[in-house]
């Protein structure tokens, strides 16, 4: 069959003329839609259930511009349903319920599409439950957010959850040729201004549609990549810092260091400035990470950390991004080692789950004669008074508390050395 446009709605093109193009170029038919061959492929999951004539509540989760509501309408059109759709940013629970009311109304199964479901609250997700059981409705939601944290359990456990992913770029480079075929007759696009179109538009079909759409109107024959840049204003790549990409590339960041990959660190730096994010806060991630994942193995690490900071709040953008860079190389060139960490959180966790233990008289101050008198202080060793500065045999814990140890040193960086000191004083404490 022949291939026609990946976004183009049904209509006269006298409609259609004064719409987007991203809005013109939407697909009839599945065998036209681009991208997503892990659900559309041969034998794949949407494929066989367009095949077989059916549909099932589900969530379609992916990023903007992959074709998440052009989908859902294929697929209940596939599924002879009627498609009747709402956004969650425009409806509220009466436009639900006059949904709900217009489904009941009509013979055949609806299926009820809902456009970022993830902002509708827990009162408007419960209100399709109970027509979801009886089949009044057949829901289909789309979120470009984890639906495992934006979505009721409830609603999640009676769908399918379909992820999405961004296209890649020959599919957005077949859109633009499609489009600049039916479209936009008597013009085409230099290789490096596809090349550049497809770069800006991150994987968004629908940017890479609107971008070109501009980008035509201002070219006479060839669109070149300086019509490309003039079209497209300022990149914004895929980031949302309150969303899953957002999360997703600090994590991805943070295990970099961890991982003590200086490219691949500095690239998710990269990704993260070049997307938008506050570089303050990169740099207080910066410096959790020191603690965190480099602890005592490198001491200055956190100080590189935290000059870091100061230099960027001192200079700013975009100078102050260097010393950002510099420390991530740093922590992610250094020893590695999480003891401190798993110490405190030990520690803690013993405290919360003993008594209060008294501290030892021995320890307490006695800064006035009556606590002198009750015997604050009397048997404290003072421990620079002592051979080599420790008192050997001291134990500095409650009385009734057991032995515990919470610190276990790596054998890595300045932390081999604090392991080899603690030894020598283990062995003072033994008589050795």
């Amino acid at each position: 069959m022949a291939q026609r446009n990946l976004f183009r709605d049904g209509g006269s093109a006298e409609r259609d003329a004064g719409r987007p193009l991203a809005h013109r170029m939407r697909p009839l038919h599945l065998d036209e839609f681009v991208g997503q061959t892990h659900l559309l492929g041969a034998e794949r999951p949407l494929r066989r259930l367009a095949v077989a004539g059916s549909v099932h509540s589900m969530i379609l989760w992916g990023p903007p511009g992959v074709g998440k509501t052009t989908l859902a309408r294929l697929l209940a059109e596939a599924a002879g349903a009627r498609f009747e759709s709402l956004s969650a940013v425009l409806s509220g629970l009466k436009d639900v319920r006059a949904a709900i009311a217009d489904a009941e109304a009509h013979a055949e199964v609806t299926a009820l599409f809902i456009d970022e479901v993830h902002r509708f609250n827990k009162a408007q997700q419960d209100a399709f439950l109970p027509h979801v059981e009886r089949g009044t409705i057949t829901f289909i939601g789309a979120t470009t957010e984890n639906p495992s944290f934006e979505v009721n359990a409830a609603l999640l456990s009676r769908s399918r959850v379909y992820v999405l992913r961004s296209l890649a770029a020959e599919d957005l480079a077949e859109l633009v040729q499609r489009a600049l075929e039916r479209e936009f007759e008597g013009i085409d696009i230099a290789d490096d201004a596809l090349t550049e179109l497809v770069a800006l538009a991150d994987g968004d079909a629908r940017r890479v549609l609107n971008t070109l759409e501009v980008a035509a109107q201002l070219a006479d024959g060839t669109i070149t990549a300086e019509h490309v840049l003039e079209a497209s204003g300022e990149s914004h790549r895929r980031f949302d810092k309150g969303g899953d990409a957002f999360y997703d590339q600090i994590s991805a960041l943070h295990k970099a260091v961890r991982g003590s990959s200086p490219d691949a660190a500095l690239y998710w730096l990269a990704r993260m400035l070049d997307g938008g994010c506050d570089p303050a806060y990169i740099a207080r991630r910066l410096t959790r990470m020191a603690s965190e994942d480099i602890g005592l193995a490198d001491p200055r690490a956190l100080q590189v950390a935290m000059d870091a900071w100061e230099a960027y709040r001192r200079i700013g953008s975009p100078e102050g991004e260097l010393a950002l860079a510099e420390a991530t190389i740093y922590l992610a060139a250094t020893p590695k080692s999480n003891a401190a960490l798993k110490a405190f959180g030990e520690a803690m966790a013993f405290v919360q789950a003993n008594p209060s233990w008294e501290v030892p008289l021995r320890f307490r101050n006695a800064p006035t004669r009556l606590m002198e008198s009750l015997g604050h202080g009397k048997g404290y060793r003072y421990a620079h008074d002592e051979d080599d500065g420790y008192a050997a045999g001291e134990r500095y814990l409650p009385d009734e508390m057991p032995d515990v140890q919470f610190y276990r040193p790596e054998d890595r960086g300045v932390e081999a050395r604090l392991a080899a000191r603690l030894a020598e004083l283990r062995a003072h404490d033994r008589g050795i």
